[in-house]
């Protein structure tokens, strides 16, 4: 049997139930504050690891191989900042007008433009000669927008929360299995170690796994790490070694990394130069020709070539030999100051 209450709810049952009556608003009461866009975000950055993370907060992706950049949507009006803090939204035009088209009022879109090859892969000298090379001015309309992240949102700042909430909200946007100019880079759905040896498999860069549970923090801290299939690291252009037998008369390029805040020669990369980008990098090389070598040098190579070190070459390798040298390297491509791209530190 059910209980009635002692006394009805209303004195008159028959009168409508109304809440307290609304007071009209303060004029001098501000509505709801929304968060400012800022004009730039430092990007969250991977840091290397050997072997990719085990536990339930890990998510992975693909890792792309191109320039990191920021795309910035203010109602209409579009921005695409690099890692270094420059705008190239005009050399962009296909990203730049694909976010047009996303339908949103405001939005920072983190991701990676890239060139990919028929197999989907990224392939980073495809880019470099999209843009025209190092200091180039051409426009890539072949480049592709691979977002991963998203920082602000319909005047929200987003960076307090947590990537699982950030994802959910950035695939709302750039839907998954999107094929345009901007596409959403996808979770897996795999533990790191089978994702990895996949993504080596297919001739991939290799894959970035990301704590679920992480705010957006600028800077190298750990909640997204990056395992690689194939070493690739940004290396300083010291000189180069002159030949009559090489494309535009370079034998090799002497390179040098970081060590204690100082340049230390790391070894020499002689192969993976095209005819055309050989030719832009000798011309590159002969305007910074120096009298002295910017390090010490006690290796056998002749007829070397010093000049200082203004360029940053993306080389790949296989390891390093005993004595800190690298082993089977090729050239990719040169850098942009834009991409503030890291000189490689040696441990």
């Amino acid at each position: 049997m059910v209980k009635r209450p002692s006394k009805p709810l209303l004195n008159s049952q028959e009168a409508p139930v109304r809440g307290q009556p609304r007071r009209r608003r303060d004029p001098a009461q501000p509505f709801l504050q929304l968060d400012p866009m800022p004009n730039r975000i430092e990007p969250c950055l991977a840091l290397l690891k050997q072997k990719p993370p085990v536990g339930a907060q890990w998510a992975f992706e693909i890792k792309w191989d191109g320039y990191r950049v920021a795309v910035h949507l203010d109602h209409g009006s579009v921005r695409i900042v690099t890692r270094g803090g420059h705008d190239w939204t005009d050399r962009f035009p296909a990203i730049a007008a694909a976010a047009r088209k996303l339908g949103v009022g405001s939005a920072i879109i983190d991701g990676e433009a890239v060139v990919l090859d028929d197999q989907g892969r990224s392939d980073f000298g495809a880019l470099q000669q999209s843009l025209g090379g190092r200091g180039g001015t051409k426009t890539s309309d072949a480049s592709v927008l691979m977002a991963f992240d998203l920082l602000y949102f319909d005047g929200h700042d987003l960076t307090k929360t947590e990537l699982a909430s950030r994802r959910h909200l950035l695939e709302g946007i750039v839907p998954a299995g999107s094929q345009g100019a901007i596409r959403l880079s996808e979770e897996v759905d795999a533990d790191g170690a089978t994702l990895l040896a996949a993504a080596c498999e297919h001739g991939l860069e290799g894959i970035i796994a990301k704590d679920k549970d992480s705010p957006y923090r600028s800077g190298r801290g750990g909640d997204w790490i990056k395992i690689k299939c194939i070493q690739s690291d940004t290396f300083a252009v010291v000189g180069y070694e002159r030949s009559t037998a090489a494309r535009a008369g370079i034998g090799a390029l002497l390179l040098a990394g970081l060590k204690d805040g100082k340049l230390v020669y790391v070894g020499s990369v002689g192969t993976g130069f095209k005819e055309s980008t050989a030719w832009r990098l000798r011309e590159a090389l002969d305007k910074i020709v120096s009298t002295k070598p910017p390090i010490e040098y006690g290796g056998r190579r002749k007829d070397v070539v010093w000049v200082s070190p203004r360029l940053f070459a993306e080389v790949e390798y296989r390891a390093w030999t005993h004595d800190g040298k690298l082993r089977h390297a090729s050239y990719k491509g040169l850098r942009d100051k834009a991409d503030a791209a890291d000189l490689y530190e040696i441990e």
